[in-house]
């Protein structure tokens, strides 16, 4: 079995045959939308890692805006690396309230993939670049972000449970 399919079959597993009350629960701290958890949840078990995955996107992409209300009013600033926050929170504070004003929502972005110095400036520039967008354009960027974000968290707590 390769390393990475021995890596990944006790988390799924444990997923797989968890309660579908767990299984929800476990979802919904990835993306907060009952309708994608309870459907994750009923098309189990998943083979591997990425059918789970490839299952998490195609449900993601089926979202409809009470959906994408309901998961944005789980969501909070993006985590940044300790004291960005201080040593830029007006910038931070003031893009953030701009874009809320703006859309209503958070502001959400996932940060999969780039270096930690660089995160507070992919998002003062995401989310200045953001604000031009006209609210339908936002609306799916948004939907792709918490996309990206659900599949990250998922993969996250995969790999979190084979720790436990």
């Amino acid at each position: 079995m390769p390393a990475q399919t021995r890596a990944t079959a006790a988390p799924l597993h444990f997923f797989n045959t968890a309660s579908p009350e767990d299984a929800v629960h476990t979802l919904l701290t990835c993306l907060h939308s009952a309708r994608w958890a309870h459907r994750l949840a009923a098309h189990r078990p998943y083979p591997d890692v990425p059918a789970l995955l490839a299952a998490a996107d195609e449900a993601s992409y089926d979202l409809i805006p009470q959906d994408l209300t309901e998961a944005l009013a789980a969501e909070s600033l993006p985590a940044l690396p300790t004291g960005t926050y201080a040593a830029a929170g007006t910038a931070l504070r003031a893009a953030h309230a701009a874009y809320e004003s703006r859309f209503g929502h958070v502001f959400v972005i996932c940060l999969d993939g780039i270096p930690e110095g660089e995160c507070l400036d992919h998002v003062l520039t995401a989310i200045r670049s953001r604000l031009a967008n006209d609210p339908e354009d936002e609306r799916v960027t948004t939907a792709e972000e918490l996309r990206r974000l659900a599949r990250q968290r998922l993969r996250h707590a995969l790999g979190a449970r084979g720790a436990a």
